[in-house]
């Protein structure tokens, strides 16, 4: 919760950097935290404003809530792989911040709110598993000294990867079988894609890379939350 989120936390006086290594088979829940703070906004502004508008303040919120970490990542990862001559280069141009992105938008407009609110507790916690699936595949790409996630020393072992996909899965039950796996099936695939371009321009990943990858899979589940929307009703 204290790395992921800007929420008050306080810190253990005996507090040791390796812990949130271990920490990272939790990223789901917090992520579906997030999602559920961001769904409850968007239930109750939706009775006073168009989905759309309710839609904008739930993701508003939720960058809030994280201070725009993983859109951050995204802006800086899209600007890094695409305007680099060689992995130096491009981990350089990953320092510098830019904005972030909004298909999501366009998703949550095509659900109704309770879908809409249901589908990003969802959305949350399968990108943070992700993010943690990427942690335990790839090294740490770039100086140790500079990662704020010391993945290159301890990363996520394989049962700390499965925990963070399966405590992903409970939202699953509050949405439509066909989906979730149109969802789960476009976030394999922009993973897998993301996390193979990052292995091949920069030699790994690191904390924008997993930004991008949170940001893509988030999106990349909502769309597949919108695409059958005419078969709910």
């Amino acid at each position: 919760m204290q790395f992921l989120t800007r929420l008050p936390v306080r810190s253990p006086p005996d507090f040791q950097p390796s812990w949130i290594n271990r920490s990272a088979r939790y990223f789901s829940l917090i992520g579906q935290f997030v999602g559920l703070l961001s769904g409850v906004v968007l239930l109750i502004t939706a009775k006073f404003w168009p989905i759309w508008i309710a839609a904008a303040l739930a993701l508003l919120t939720g960058a809030i809530i994280t201070g725009a970490l993983h859109e951050d990542g995204l802006a800086d990862t899209a600007d890094g792989f695409g305007g680099g001559h060689d992995p130096a280069h491009r981990l350089a141009i990953m320092k510098d911040s830019r904005i972030g992105t909004l298909l999501k938008l366009a998703s949550l407009i095509a659900l109704t709110p309770w879908l809409a609110a249901c589908s990003l507790i969802a959305a949350h916690g399968v990108a943070r598993a992700a993010t943690v699936a990427v942690m335990h595949a790839l090294p740490y790409a770039g100086d140790p000294a500079s990662a704020k996630i010391t993945t290159q020393n301890l990363p996520p072992t394989r049962g700390e990867a499965l925990f963070a996909m399966l405590s992903a899965c409970w939202p699953f039950l509050l949405l439509q079988a066909a989906n979730v796996l149109l969802g789960l099936a476009i976030c394999t695939v922009l993973t897998v894609v993301l996390a193979r371009l990052a292995n091949r321009l920069i030699g790994g990943q690191r904390g924008d890379v997993l930004g991008a990858v949170e940001q893509l899979c988030e999106a990349g589940f909502l769309l597949g939350c919108a695409a059958h929307f005419g078969t709910l009703h």
